[in-house]
């Protein structure tokens, strides 16, 4: 029961008031005390100051990724009704070099598609991974997550969609070999394996409100923290827009949570 104005001010005068003398018993006088020498500040140091500055990238790495999925409904602006499976398909039937004959590199993955249940009973032999929903663009609605695996080998391709303008858009494009993938806040993190024992890639992509597109902001090398990875694969990876990361540790290690109606395939 909380007390009256004048009690609580009295009762906290007194524990001052003992505090203070307990202070004081124990010689300590509540000063300031020293931390030590402190490091000299070093300012950076500019190199070849002479040096022309470069106008255009060497590289194209895909800064922005957008793509309209074409042929996938979204009723209602309504992510949460897209088939997560269809939107593999139209992705593969748009890349026939990646997935059609026997020399594509990803044949498999397109074999494969024939498990994905139309049911939403998870099917094994199916590479697409469970759908996560997050809003990562801060609008209050729902992007899709979306992983699956790029089949013979070791990568797996990330995506990440939103809805705009009542059409399905791809904001997010990655393949790789995936130790593991987070979402956090407004961005997606995704964890791969390195050829320096002890290290990970750490690749962070995260909602741009200019470029309507989710952005590589962070890439870094970190220590494992005594996580044990396999060798990365041969294969390097890709920044293109028909990217994509691993589906098995996308599922095990998203912070998001799934939805239920969707299919775990």
């Amino acid at each position: 029961m909380p007390h009256p104005r004048p009690a609580r001010t009295a009762a906290l005068l007194a524990s001052v008031a003992l505090l203070a003398s307990a202070t004081a018993a124990c010689g300590d006088a509540g000063g300031l005390k020293g931390a030590g020498a402190t490091p000299t500040a070093v300012s950076p140091e500019k190199l070849w100051p002479d040096l022309p500055a470069a106008s255009s990238p060497a590289f194209d790495i895909d800064e922005v990724n957008i793509e309209v999925v074409k042929g996938v409904d979204v009723p209602g602006d309504d992510i949460h009704r897209v088939d997560p499976v269809e939107v593999v398909r139209r992705e593969i039937a748009a890349h026939p070099g990646d997935y059609d004959g026997s020399k594509a590199p990803y044949r498999e993955t397109s074999r494969r598609m024939a498990d994905c249940d139309e049911s939403g009973a998870e099917r094994r032999p199916c590479p697409v991974l469970r759908p996560y929903y997050r809003d990562l663009t801060g609008d209050g609605r729902d992007e899709l997550a979306l992983g699956f695996r790029q089949l013979p080998g070791e990568l797996t391709a990330v995506r990440v969609y939103t809805v705009a303008k009542h059409r399905l858009v791809q904001v997010m494009g990655w393949e790789d070999a995936v130790s593991a993938v987070e979402l956090a806040g407004r961005s997606v993190i995704i964890r791969s394996p390195s050829e320096v024992a002890g290290y990970e890639y750490r690749l962070q992509w995260t909602w741009d409100q200019d470029q309507k597109a989710m952005l590589l902001t962070h890439d870094e090398m970190v220590r494992t923290e005594g996580r044990a990875h396999p060798p990365r694969p041969a294969s390097t990876a890709s920044r293109t827009s028909n990217a994509s990361p691993d589906p098995s540790t996308a599922s095990r290690t998203s912070k998001a949570s799934p939805d239920p109606s969707a299919s775990g395939r």
